[in-house]
């Protein structure tokens, strides 16, 4: 592999001179830095990353840790934090599984952002003692190099369960995300208020996983313990999706929007495709992203910085009538 004592030789200069030159240094004048960078290129040179990094401690790029990349909820997220990296010259990489938290400790990135429930908190808080700068999506840490950027996700359960009773249900049905996922506990907490604050209401969870099939899986139940007349909120919209996908094939006779009405949580495009439209939690992802991003790149730089929070709205479902008290 070439070195830089390779050019220095080739171009008759110091090996600092070249260095210097390599690194846009105004301490070498413009003939010489072009003669040492023709060389470069003559001989193929190609930069060790790693020892760069080691002199500037930055590697200008970013890391995305996520738990997992499955379903339709990423894609928007990552360009927002994409797009908004890109603008501030920094490069993206998206990680997932425990090898990958290497790459905070190893120092082969210059911050993270964490959507990753296989992140320990403690673990985390460790990095950031150690002056790694972080940005999480999924959980409450305080800390001068963490910042959080959290969804509203007690308002959006709010305003979900509102809903539902609005349409004269005494019974709701909550379909839980996974038992380590951050979001679903704070959705649920706020659900459990809601119905508490409900004089005869009637109030059972279903634990979920995020997916289709846990959709499914609530479908039956649900329609086994009722006959038909519910109202159920889905943590996530790929869940309700599973509902409508259950009754469609198995129960047609049970119309939803009049015997069952469903509230979902994302607003996924797939959403805005069902028939009858689903009820969800709205809000922007890509500002989730970019907002992520913004705040990561102000704690690298060490600007000032303050939590965030992205905020939800209620779509409402098409043609959803009030039902008979169940």
């Amino acid at each position: 592999m070439v070195s830089i004592k390779d050019i220095a030789k080739q171009a008759g200069v110091s090996i600092s001179t070249v260095s210097y030159a390599l690194n846009g240094s105004r301490k070498v004048t413009d003939e010489t830095t072009a003669r040492i960078l023709a060389v470069a290129k003559e001989l193929n040179y190609i930069p060790n990353a790693a020892a760069r990094t080691l002199k500037t401690r930055e590697t200008k790029i970013v890391g995305v840790f996520l738990t997992d990349f499955s379903g339709a909820f990423y894609g928007d997220l990552l360009q927002g934090t994409k797009e908004t990296l890109t603008q501030k010259g920094y490069d993206l990489i998206v990680c997932s599984g425990k090898q990958s938290h290497r790459m905070l400790p190893e120092r082969m990135i210059d911050g993270a952002i964490i959507l990753d429930e296989t992140f320990d908190s403690e673990e985390l808080i460790n990095y950031a003692n150690r002056g790694h700068k972080l940005v999480v999506l999924d959980r409450e840490l305080r800390h001068k190099n963490v910042n959080q950027v959290l969804l509203d996700n007690k308002a959006g359960a709010t305003l979900a369960a509102e809903y539902l009773i609005g349409l004269g249900h005494r019974r709701i049905y909550a379909v839980t995300g996974p038992a380590g996922s951050y979001d679903s506990r704070q959705r649920l907490q706020a659900v459990k208020q809601s119905a508490e604050r409900t004089e005869g209401l009637t109030f059972s969870i279903i634990e979920g996983d995020f997916n289709k099939a846990a959709g499914e899986r609530a479908a039956k139940q649900i329609l086994s313990d009722t006959g038909g007349i519910a109202a159920v909120f889905c943590f996530n919209d790929e869940m309700a999706v599973g509902m409508y996908n259950y009754l469609a094939s198995a129960h047609p006779e049970v119309r939803i929007g009049e015997h069952i009405h469903i509230v979902g949580f994302d607003n996924m495009e797939l959403a805005e495709y069902t028939h009858p439209r689903l009820a969800t939690i709205d809000y922007s992802k890509h500002k989730w992203g970019a907002l992520a991003a913004e705040q990561l790149i102000k704690l690298i730089t060490g600007q000032p910085v303050d939590n965030e929070r992205i905020y939800v709205t209620l779509v409402r479902g098409e043609s959803a009538r009030q039902v008979r008290p169940n």
